[in-house]
Order: C-alpha cells, then sequence, then structure tokens
C-alpha cells in the first residue's frame, strides 16, 4: 500500500531523508542531559565544586538549545514533505477523477469523491507528518534510552526488558481490532457528507415543502450513525493509555524499590537514579508516542485504502492506444503529448452522426436490462434532429454516447464514418457541444462562464453567442454587464436565463455537433422560437440533435425520431410522424389539448 503512494513522495524526497538525521541529534541532545544531570548530583554536589557545576550546567543549556534547534528542523522538513506529498496525492486524485467516465462516477457517489479527496487526503497528510517525526525520533530515544539506562545499571534494566514486550503486545493486540472499526467510521463520513451535499443542492425544494424538519431528522440520523462508529473506534484505541501507564506505573514502581535499596547499600550513586529514571520517563514517552502513531495508523490505512480504490480503478472510457496522449511531467506541470503517428489521428470535421444497431445498458443497474436496444439512425452533416419520447425512453442516454460520456454495450456509434471509440477523447469533445439536462455554471463573470466553450473567443465573438442565445439583453441589464460574477451553481439567475448562458457557451464553441437536452425547458415559446431561428441562420453547418418535451421545440426540424422504451418507433419530419406514428400523435395532441384548454 505505502509502495503505491511513495511515487507521490519523490520529488520531497531530500526532505524526508534529513528528517532522520535531526532526529538523532535532536535526540542525542536531550539524552545527554541525563547522565549530566547524574554527574553535577554525584560529584559536584558532595565536593562543593561550583565550577563543576556551573560548567555542566552551561553544557546543559547548549544541549537544550540544540535539541531545540533540531527540533525546529526536524519540524520544518516533515510538515515541508508531508504537505507536498499530501499536494501531490490530491492533485493525482482529482486528476483522475477528471478522467472518469459517468460509470466511474455512478460507482463512488459524488460524496464519497469528495471526502476521499478532502478528509481521507487530511488524514494521510497529518499521519505523514507526525510518522516522519515520532517514528524515527520515538524508537531512536527508546534504543538509546534503554541502552544509557543498562549503562547505569544492567540490574535495573531487566524491569525495562520484561515491561516493554508486555507493552508492545497489549498495544498491538488493541489496535489490530481498532483497523476494522476507522474503517466503517469512514464509510460514515461518506454518508454524511452524502446527505449534506443533497440537502444544499436541493435546500429551495427543501424550503419549499417545508421539509426543514425532515431533513434535519435525516442528517441527524447520519451523524448519530456516524457518531456511534467513531464511539466503537475511539474507545477501543484510547484503551493504550491505561494499559501502558499501568505496565510502565508498575516498572516505575519496581524500579524505585530496587534502585532505592541499592543507593541504601552503595551500590548505585543518588543522580544514577536520578538518571535512570530520567530514561524511565524518556522510554514511557517514546513507548506513547509510538502507541499514538499506531493509532493514527489505523485511521489512516482506512484512507489510503479509500484513496487507492480510486487511483487503482480501471477508466472504462479511454483513448483508442494507437492515438492515445501520454502524459509528461515538466517540474510540477504535468502535459499532454501526443502519441506517435499524430496524422493518422481522425478528426472531425463535417459532423455526421450514425448509430448503428447500438444497446446500451448501465452497469450499476442490476437489472441487466437494455435501457437502448438496436437503435440505429443516420444524422447528415447540418441537419436539425429532434428527439421526442416519454419518460425514460432514453432519449439523454442516447446522445450522451455520442461524446462517449458512455459507450455503447454493442453496436457502434460513427462520426464521419469513425467509429467513436477510435478518436482521442479530446479530438472528439472538442467538436461537441453539449447543454446537459442539468444546467452547471461556475464561480466568476458570465463572460468567464461562457468563454468556457472558447478561451481564444473575442468580445464579438461573445456578445455573437450570446445573442444567437437570447442571452445578451438580460446579461446586458445587469449592473456590470458580462462582468457580472455568478454565484456558486448560478444562484443569482433565474432557471431559464442559465440554460440560455449554458447555450451560449456551447455555441461560442463552434462545433460541428451540437446536443441540446431539453435545453430550453424553462424559457418560454417566444424566446424558444427565436433561438431555434438563430441555430437554422446561424448554425448551418452544425448537426443539432434536440431533445424535447414540447413537440414545439422540435417540429422544424429535418429529422424528429421517436423513442419509446429504448426503442425507435418512428423516424421523420413532423408531418410524417402524424400521418404514421402513434405515440408522436398521442404526445402532439395531449400537449395541442393542453394548450387549448388553457
Amino acid at each position: 500500500m505505502l509502495k503505491k503512494l511513495s511515487i507521490y513522495i519523490k520529488q520531497y524526497k531530500k526532505y524526508i531523508l534529513l528528517v532522520p538525521v535531526f532526529v538523532f541529534l535532536d535526540v542525542l541532545c536531550e539524552l545527554s542531559m541525563p547522565l549530566l544531570m547524574a554527574r553535577i548530583v554525584d560529584q559536584g554536589i558532595p565536593a562543593g565544586d561550583m565550577a563543576f557545576i556551573i560548567k555542566t550546567g552551561i553544557f546543559m543549556v547548549m544541549l537544550a538549545l540544540g535539541a531545540i534547534f533540531f527540533g525546529v528542523l526536524n519540524m520544518k522538513f516533515s510538515t515541508t514533505g508531508a504537505i507536498g506529498f499530501a499536494a501531490n496525492l490530491r492533485s493525482a486524485l482529482f486528476e483522475k477523477v477528471q478522467k472518469f467516465s459517468f460509470n466511474n462516477i455512478d460507482k463512488f457517489s459524488t460524496a464519497s469523491l469528495v471526502t476521499r479527496l478532502t478528509n481521507d487526503v487530511n488524514n494521510l497528510q497529518v499521519t505523514f507528518i507526525m510518522g516522519l517525526r515520532l517514528l524515527t525520533r520515538a524508537p531512536m530515544m527508546l534504543v538509546i534510552a534503554f541502552f544509557l539506562a543498562y549503562r547505569i545499571n544492567a540490574r535495573l534494566s531487566i524491569v525495562l526488558a520484561i515491561a516493554i514486550p508486555v507493552l508492545v503486545i497489549g498495544v498491538l493486540s488493541i489496535i489490530s481490532q481498532a483497523v476494522k472499526r476507522f474503517s466503517i467510521m469512514q464509510e460514515k463520513i461518506d454518508n454524511i457528507n452524502r446527505v449534506i451535499q443533497e440537502n444544499l443542492i436541493g435546500i429551495r425544494v427543501v424550503k419549499s415543502f417545508v421539509r426543514a424538519d425532515h431533513e434535519n431528522t435525516k442528517f441527524r440520523n447520519a451523524n448519530d450513525d456516524f457518531t456511534n462508529s467513531a464511539i466503537r473506534a475511539i474507545s477501543l484505541a484510547i484503551l493504550n493509555m491505561p494499559v501502558m501507564m499501568f505496565v510502565m506505573n508498575a516498572a516505575t514502581i519496581a524500579i524505585i524499590w530496587m534502585g532505592g535499596k541499592m543507593v541504601s547499600t552503595g551500590i548505585m550513586g543518588t543522580g544514577e537514579l536520578i538518571s535512570f529514571i530520567s530514561y524511565i520517563f524518556q522510554i514511557l514517552f517514546s513507548v506513547m508516542m509510538i502507541s499514538m502513531m499506531i493509532i493514527m495508523s489505523a485511521r489512516a490505512e482506512a484512507s489510503s485504502k479509500r484513496i487507492i480504490e480510486v487511483l487503482d480503478t480501471d477508466i472504462d472510457i479511454v483513448d483508442n492506444p494507437e492515438f492515445a496522449l501520454s502524459a509528461t511531467l515538466e517540474g510540477n506541470n504535468p502535459a499532454l503529448v501526443p502519441a506517435a503517428g499524430e496524422q493518422d489521428c481522425p478528426q472531425v470535421t463535417a459532423g455526421k452522426v450514425e448509430f448503428k444497431k447500438v444497446d446500451f445498458k448501465y452497469s450499476l443497474t442490476g437489472s441487466g436490462e437494455d435501457v437502448l436496444r438496436d437503435v440505429s439512425f443516420v444524422a447528415e452533416p447540418g441537419q436539425i434532429v429532434g428527439i421526442v419520447g416519454g419518460t425514460a425512453s432514453g432519449k439523454s442516454t442516447l446522445v450522451n454516447l455520442i461524446p462517449r460520456l458512455y459507450d455503447a454495450t454493442a453496436g457502434a456509434v460513427l462520426v464521419d464514418g469513425v467509429d467513436v471509440r477510435d478518436y482521442r477523447l479530446p479530438d472528439l469533445r472538442e467538436k461537441i457541444g453539449v447543454v446537459l439536462q442539468t444546467n452547471t455554471l461556475f464561480s466568476g463573470t458570465i463572460r468567464e462562464n461562457i468563454m468556457w466553450g472558447n478561451e481564444q473567443a473575442t468580445e464579438e465573438e461573445v456578445v455573437t453567442a450570446c445573442k444567437d442565445a437570447q442571452a445578451h439583453d438580460f446579461i446586458m441589464s445587469f449592473p456590470n454587464g458580462y462582468d457580472t460574477v455568478m454565484g456558486q451553481g448560478g444562484v443569482n439567475v433565474s432557471g431559464g436565463q442559465k440554460q440560455r448562458l449554458c447555450i451560449a457557451r456551447a455555441i461560442l464553441k463552434n462545433p460541428k455537433i451540437l446536443i441540446l437536452d431539453d435545453s430550453t425547458s424553462a424559457v418560454d415559446m417566444a424566446t424558444e422560437a427565436r433561438i431555434r431561428e438563430a441555430f437554422y441562420h446561424n448554425l448551418a453547418d452544425t448537426t443539432i440533435f434536440i431533445i424535447a418535451q414540447r413537440i414545439s421545440s422540435v417540429q422544424d426540424a429535418d429529422k424528429i425520431i421517436v423513442l419509446e422504451d429504448g426503442c425507435i418507433s418512428g423516424i421523420g419530419t413532423h408531418a410524417e410522424l402524424l400521418q404514421n406514428n402513434e405515440i408522436y400523435r398521442e404526445i402532439n395532441s395531449s400537449q395541442q389539448e393542453g394548450v387549448l384548454g388553457q
């Protein structure tokens, strides 16, 4: 496990290698002071030699300052290495998640991925900082202190030789049981994050339906579940302290009793006994540090397993190896470099889309049922293709196969005569504009959000795209116009405005294929008609797919596909389908009746 994560440490290897050096010097300074104290008590004080006492005292002060100096360096280098390691690991996780397909994301859930990128990485970072300091310091101090105690009095050291193994066995027995409980605790954190995320995303719905009490109960249950798991894990782990204190106190009592006899008989000096007891406490402190590290390591092990699970996940949508982009690392900046044979990479030039006997099913549904079955059609370059059908008929799934957000289970999806799986993903998606059902805007200005589609776009191109999407007028109604700062998720614009901004972003991309997945559902019919008119005049060479609930949104399309339960029920123009497709007629009639009823 550590081997898999060690690649993220290499950049900070020099810092990590220096830590044991400074720890060793720090430990030597600290453990030398009890010996000097013994010399003062046994030699300086009985002889009344003030010069010797002052000289030795000054040397002890210098050792104390040295211990502080080396301790600061130890802290500096261990912290730098640990924070750098966590930064590299967090970046690697984030980059991995960016490559995930929708299937991969569905496997973990968004809340779990957030926990792994934040809480789990932080657990490893804290453990790494403490580990670099304590796992080097504690063993050194334990071994050296035991050696020095042995040199002072071998007979008393036998007590320590018995106590330490008993202590280690007791601690390891407790910790081995705590590891499983910490793993469960991390899973409960996932659940808390999921509840919080769902609540914040749907806070308007919660308030509208007066469901705050229900949400509070749901969070309280998740929080109590986590609390109980945490108590079970930590209550077992903290048993270390009483077990450790019992063993070490028993050892200390035995040493004081035996040492007192030796002092009274002249076998051992008072200063030597004081030094020996000092080393007992140094050994006790070392065992405490090791015990604390084992507890932290138990939690870190649970976190590392969850992190490695993400890093080891096989991405099910990847580039064709023949044309894949290879990663290089320049300093701290990863860069993608085309593989050999770039001149042979297929490119989207016209925007023709063809489905050949396509089947698809979601890998996580567990039902084994196809969401799409035997879907075949052709969309010529520049055509507008409407897609209609009932709820859960497979409309969104169908268009998601074009940019490879999912891959077909059977059959083939072709763009310009080339299977989409044979394109490099950046080359394919660069030529496809998508406005999904869930409209997403990011923190930043309106201009920055729209230029996601084309970072090199001129001001004129941005304005033109917004005019085509019927967004320019409401943008200019804001005091800062295109420089208006958007709230997270676009909370300061309406649903219809958000949809139009997303359409403008997709248009600015100047795609060969444009997918609009129910993207005008919150726009009034007059505005929607103007948007469609702009498509006809300004995007004549773009193949456009329009998924809509309203027949009026697609009735002017060159071709309309009717889906029912994942199968194509009919293909044709509005007039043709009214004549020969019962499902289309029913949808149209129900909507016409609804309009007349109003």
